[in-house]
């Protein structure tokens, strides 16, 4: 009876240990991460809270909700904010229907091959997004190359107006943000096993059922990080949509600017930013919670 005391207690003791020992460790870890901790907190935390404090001040200096009212009273922020998303998800939808399909070809290529193809994927990035936007305004003007041969093969008699308007836009961004959605679902396919395929096909499955029905699920965490990081960054596109709109197309970047550089109103270029990142993060919640429902919806069928 005397020994079943003393094994509680040591069983506490241990505990105890255990716990002292877990408290150590994550203080350590703590310890370990407040370097990028307080980084982040001075690069990232600071200013947004920097940015919401200025909105909340009006033209005279003033605490005010005049600057969020604008939203509704003037025409012109939604109007902006409109564009702004139909840009984002335009262009975002052209590069998965043009990405998908050549990271595909890409991840089927042997090694060697797809190494010399992925050159051409990040070449862009070796040269500034200014010089190839007025490249494209070189190539899609009144009369520029595209114009020019269309016109030399008598296909068309007038010029098409591909610049300084919004398809001009939509084809920039597009082609500016391709790469960054071809290069993560790229990875993502690279490690996807071929024998799941051979797999099902030798289950009976036709090889486009194959496709859908394993390839293209497993493909979707790659598909996903690129798709948010081509529509994260359309949102906050500025030099392609002021040179290859004309000033016919406005967006938020755009807006932003011409309020705090241009009518020097920071109050109302703050409110601006603030709007876009809690719609932005709103976006990117409602995205996340669609993606977990259908990989759930995939893998519970299964």
């Amino acid at each position: 009876m005397s020994a079943r005391p003393a094994e509680f207690v040591s069983h506490g003791l241990n505990a105890d240990a255990l716990r002292a020992d877990a408290r150590r460790e994550s203080l350590g870890l703590l310890g370990l991460c407040s370097p990028g901790l307080v980084l982040v907190g001075i690069i990232i935390v600071l200013p947004i809270g920097w940015l919401f404090w200025l909105s909340l001040f009006d033209e005279n200096g003033q605490l005010s909700g005049a600057n969020y009212a604008r939203f509704v009273e003037q025409a012109s922020y939604i109007r902006t904010f409109i564009t702004t998303f139909e840009v984002a998800f335009l262009v975002t939808g052209l590069c998965v229907l043009i990405g998908y399909p050549l990271a595909y070809m890409l991840s089927q290529l042997p090694r060697r091959a797809a190494s010399v193809c992925l050159i051409f994927v990040v070449l862009p990035f070796w040269t500034s997004v200014l010089v190839r936007t007025y490249a494209w305004l070189v190539i899609l003007q009144r009369k520029g190359l595209v114009n020019t041969w269309l016109i030399d093969l008598g296909l068309i008699s007038q010029p098409l107006p591909l610049a300084h308007n919004f398809a001009g836009v939509i084809i920039g961004m597009t082609h500016i943000m391709l790469p960054f959605l071809v290069l993560p679902l790229y990875a993502s396919m690279k490690t996807i096993d071929a024998d799941y395929l051979c797999a099902a096909m030798n289950l009976g499955a036709p090889p486009t059922a194959a496709f859908w029905q394993v390839f293209f699920p497993l493909s979707l965490p790659g598909l996903a990080a690129g798709v948010v990081i081509v529509f994260i960054l359309c949102l906050g596109f500025f030099v392609t949509p002021a040179l290859m709109g004309g000033g016919k197309v406005v967006m938020w970047a755009m807006r932003m600017e011409q309020t705090t550089g241009l009518y020097s109103n920071w109050g109302a270029g703050s409110a601006l930013g603030v709007v876009l990142l809690a719609v932005t993060l709103g976006l990117l919640g409602l995205f996340r919670w669609l993606l977990g429902a259908r990989a759930t919806s995939v893998w519970g069928a299964r």
